[in-house]
């Protein structure tokens, strides 16, 4: 397999229905260990963020503290895919109106990076904006409407081909 030069990086917001130590959020909060072990564990991964202690949720890059945030870097948009819609995070997805608002705005962005880079959060909430104010563009874009790999003639395929489902969600 030839090594390939840029990863895909994924930025996912969600406005919590309530803190996340209160009880409404507890099932969510008791899958956590679990799901990023399985992220993490999957074919394609390549980073998340977390702090020292592995916790994503004590990250806060919004001013709303109700507002948690995912990052993570996968060598491709089938990985990702495979894991958000083929592994036991799907059960998480099924039942995330329980815990999560629903968001007027794009709540993920997807990017391309040099394979090596770790993105910031600087960059990934500037990616979000951009895909929120102009829609779908090689500099973000959605699992809806993906664009090739920097330096690749061929699209990834859309995830359509990959796996019908409901992109709407």
């Amino acid at each position: 397999m030839q090594q390939r030069t840029h990863h895909l990086a994924q930025l996912n917001v969600a406005l919590m229905r309530a803190p996340i130590d209160d009880p409404l959020i507890a099932g969510f909060v008791a899958q956590l260990d679990h799901i990023n072990a399985v992220a993490e564990r999957s074919p394609g991964f390549v980073w998340r963020l977390k702090t020292e202690d592995g916790d994503a949720t004590a990250i806060r890059a919004f001013d709303d503290p109700m507002i948690i945030v995912n990052m993570t870097v996968w060598d491709s948009v089938e990985s990702l895919h495979a894991y958000v819609y083929r592994s036991d995070h799907v059960g998480l997805m099924r039942d995330r109106k329980k815990w999560f608002e629903r968001m007027a705005d794009a709540h993920m962005g997807l990017w391309w990076i040099p394979a090596g880079h770790i993105p910031g959060l600087d960059e990934a909430k500037a990616r979000l904006e951009h895909l929120r104010a102009h829609g779908p563009s090689p500099f973000a874009f959605t699992f809806r409407e993906c664009f090739p790999r920097p330096g690749e003639d061929r699209e990834d395929p859309s995830p359509r081909e990959l796996e019908p489902c409901d992109w709407a969600r």
